[in-house]
């Protein structure tokens, strides 16, 4: 980038792209001694670039932008919030839905539109899965769902020439996990902690198989050396996540268990907090549940991903265990961990979904009593099997069933937030919120207290009342 103030170097001459300092330095001569701050100034505005993310998708997606985060840092550029003027612009999309896929466009066109003249990169599972779709809509850097270092590599280098480029690959033959750091802007009290990529199951309506390939799993070692690191640079929590968690160690020697591999993440790090990301049903058993139960600093929080409570409409979606076997896992969470909180997620109007099949579900959500759910109605994927079935559903069905399951759950939740109130909750502290501070417990419920000087800060909290999105409570001294 040049000076935009003449004074600031324009006679001097320019950095080479390749930001080689040596190289930079070896012009001093061709300018006077009485000139160098000028020249400081402009290899700093040269060399310092200022970069906004906006990140849609799930907590691998999270994870990965906070690699990206600091791959840029770590090269002396700043991030600031992605409205703030920038540089370069990072787009990381999700595309396991259409509305995803819109979402993703309307950022992409906002961010072009608002911002003509900056450099913006869009990478992800969107582009991953159409990127011709992306190449329509103006942008000058497109990556994939891999190669994370690559795609920043190709933004900088972009920015240095204004080139267009393009770092994609077929996801399908990726063989080796992709490493990369952990934990993102030091101001942030919860880290993601990557540990897997990748989805063999294929279900009938998921698109994600084709864009984040086979299963990839982390070693053991590199997942601990990760965990204590962000324990050094100051997070009180870190969030264990993947594409498909519950499958990790499947491509490693001896195809070890998660379990082991949970166990060893909180044993190194017993001063953090440890969060799971989503997991599938069948992995939950006694012995699961006995193993994780010994952990003190394991969050009890259970995000158990269902899709329908309907075992035929789980048949036709190629899920791998029945409502049976998924309530089974719901009874062993509640006998070993009592005041955990179990979450889900759920599709409805499949295609072919009758009313009586979507009644069933909706009564076994009631029966499992879940803290919280994302409903999601059936969205058509080109390329999966679902979207060629017969009995696709109109939007107006659609949009009905999902304002049934919405008044279900949120009944749900207020009772799991009723529940709480009187209980000493230990709430990590995030960011101020009016006259409130807000963070959120073990369980992951959201709390807002008063107080100041909060931040990152692990502090007993009585529940008092209801409160918005979450409960508000007082903070119980000594």
């Amino acid at each position: 980038m040049e000076s935009s103030n003449p004074k600031d170097g324009s006679d001097i001459p320019a950095c080479d792209a390749d930001n080689d300092i040596i190289a930079f330095f070896g012009k001093i001569a061709t300018v006077g001694l009485a000139d160098f701050n000028n020249l400081l100034t402009f290899l700093l505005v040269d060399l310092t670039m200022k970069f906004g993310f906006y990140t849609l998708g799930c907590k691998t997606n999270q994870y990965e932008t906070q690699a990206m985060e600091r791959f840029l840092t770590e090269k002396g550029h700043e991030i600031v919030p992605f409205d703030q003027v920038c540089d370069g612009y990072i787009i990381n999309t999700c595309s396991v839905t259409a509305v995803a896929d819109k979402k993703n466009r309307a950022v992409i066109r906002r961010c072009r539109r608002d911002n003509p003249q900056a450099v913006i990169g869009v990478c992800g599972c969107y582009c991953q899965h159409a990127p011709e779709d992306v190449r329509k809509l103006g942008v000058d850097v497109i990556g994939g769902s891999g190669g994370r270092q690559a795609f920043v590599e190709q933004m900088l280098q972009a920015l240095e020439n204004r080139s267009h480029l393009e770092c994609l690959d077929n996801a399908l033959r990726r063989r080796e996990f992709e490493v990369l750091p952990a934990g993102g802007l030091e101001e942030r009290t919860r880290a993601m902690l990557k540990v897997q990529d990748g989805c063999v199951n294929f279900c009938t309506y998921c698109i994600i198989p084709y864009t984040r390939g086979p299963i990839r799993s982390a070693p053991v070692e590199l997942a601990v050396e990760q965990a204590q690191d962000l324990a050094r640079r100051g997070y009180r929590e870190i969030v264990v996540t993947g594409i498909e968690i519950a499958s990790w160690g499947a491509d490693l020697p001896g195809k070890p268990q998660v379990t082991g591999l949970i166990e060893a993440i909180c044993q190194a790090v017993p001063q953090l907090r440890v969060r799971l990301g989503s997991l599938e049903p069948r992995i939950v058993t006694e012995e699961f549940c006995r193993r994780l139960a010994a952990l003190p600093n394991l969050c009890h929080q259970f995000h158990l991903s269902m899709q329908s409570g309907c075992d035929t409409v789980l048949q036709r979606m190629k899920r791998k265990y029945d409502t049976a076997r998924y309530y089974e896992s719901v009874c062993l969470l509640n006998q070993y961990f009592p005041d955990c909180t179990i979450t889900t997620d759920m599709i409805v109007a499949f295609p072919g979904e009758t009313e009586e099949e979507f009644a069933q579900s909706l009564s076994f959500i009631q029966k499992c009593g879940f803290a919280d759910m994302h409903i999601f109605p059936y969205s058509r994927r080109p390329g999966t099997p679902a979207d060629k079935m017969p009995g696709q559903h109109s939007n107006a069905t659609k949009e009905a069933r999902s304002r049934a399951a919405i008044a279900v759950a949120e009944q749900m939740c207020r009772q799991f937030r009723q529940n709480l109130i009187g209980s000493v909750q230990e709430v990590l502290f995030e960011e101020k919120s009016g006259q409130y501070y807000t963070g959120h417990a073990s369980n992951y419920v959201k709390v807002y207290a008063p107080g100041e000087n909060l931040h990152n800060q692990l502090r007993p909290v009585r529940i008092l009342e209801i409160w918005e999105d979450g409960v508000r409570g007082e903070i119980v001294e000594g």
